[in-house]
């Protein structure tokens, strides 16, 4: 992985099919340097060591790689399963270069079946820092060591769906532009702010000055029901949640003003960090005004 794709290199083959400004071009050598940004997707620890140095991040599928442009974010290369070129046709590509290939060199270059036919390479934008996503946010969601990145997809969808208006991150959190995270949310990490803090658990400070109750959740039985929370706490809410087993760190329930429950019946002990997440926020903005939803 030395070259930035769409950069000349080592590989074979031309434009092959004109529908834009720019045309597309077969890729038939998995290992063409063209293409060097979507090798071994399914090697979890050695693209977090390349994507976020090289300031990149992979969309898979359609959907995702629309709503990444919506958002502003440049893209640097498209791969597309030679029969599904058409899906992209519409798209303005700007200088990001286009490549196809056949399943076969798809799944031997990135290490899977790409059945959804579509990827992308887009260029990281640069991140906010707490002070100005709090600035800007009446309700937030605060992760410590969540570094699944299913669950971290799945929480950021509940919160744009639900109405919490930016996550922010312990330092030891996945990455939310990791390519499971940003297909997992169907890419409502575009949509939805964040940041991280640089100290641990000191930003919660932070919070708090910024005017946010800090709410811990855990499964403590002398914790308050979330239902139960005064309109004071329930005003200016910060949802801290913790990594699926060991939930928050004594650490940093200590750093919380309030412990808040989702109430459990059956003896059900606890829920899947995203399904209590979207509980939580639910319950906090039960009472906004009503909005369409899809």
């Amino acid at each position: 992985m030395e070259n930035a794709a769409g950069r000349p290199a080592r590989g074979a083959g031309g434009a092959v099919r004109q529908n834009r400004r720019v045309p597309v071009h077969q890729i038939t050598d998995p290992d063409d340097d063209r293409i060097a940004d979507y090798r071994a997707l399914t090697d979890v620890e050695l693209r977090t060591r390349w994507e976020p140095p090289h300031g990149l991040f992979i969309a898979e599928g359609e959907l995702v790689l629309r709503r990444a442009l919506r958002a502003g974010y440049p893209a640097r290369s498209f791969l597309v399963d030679a029969k599904r070129v058409d899906q992209v046709a519409d798209l303005d590509t700007g200088d990001a270069p286009v490549y196809a290939a056949t399943q076969e060199v798809l799944e031997r270059a990135t290490g899977f079946h790409v059945h959804r036919g579509v990827l992308a390479s887009f260029h990281r934008k640069p991140l906010p820092d707490a002070a100005e996503v709090l600035a800007e946010a009446r309700r937030v969601v605060i992760l410590e060591d969540v570094n699944n990145h299913t669950n971290l997809g799945a929480v950021f969808r509940g919160a744009a769906a639900l109405g919490m208006d930016a996550v922010l991150l312990s330092p030891t959190c996945a990455d939310p532009l990791y390519r499971r995270s940003v297909r997992v949310s169907m890419g409502e990490v575009f949509a939805v702010p964040y940041a991280k803090f640089g100290r641990w658990p000191e930003g919660l400070d932070q919070v708090r000055e910024a005017g946010f109750t800090v709410l811990a959740m855990t499964p403590a039985p002398d914790a308050v029901p979330i239902q139960r929370l005064t309109a004071q706490q329930r005003a200016r809410a910060a949802l801290l949640l913790g990594a699926e087993g060991p939930g928050l760190t004594a650490a940093a329930q200590a750093a919380s003003d309030v412990r808040v429950v989702v109430p459990m019946r059956r003896g059900v002990d606890s829920l899947n960090v995203a399904a209590a997440a979207a509980v939580a926020f639910w319950e906090l903005g039960r009472d906004d005004p009503p909005f369409g939803g899809g």
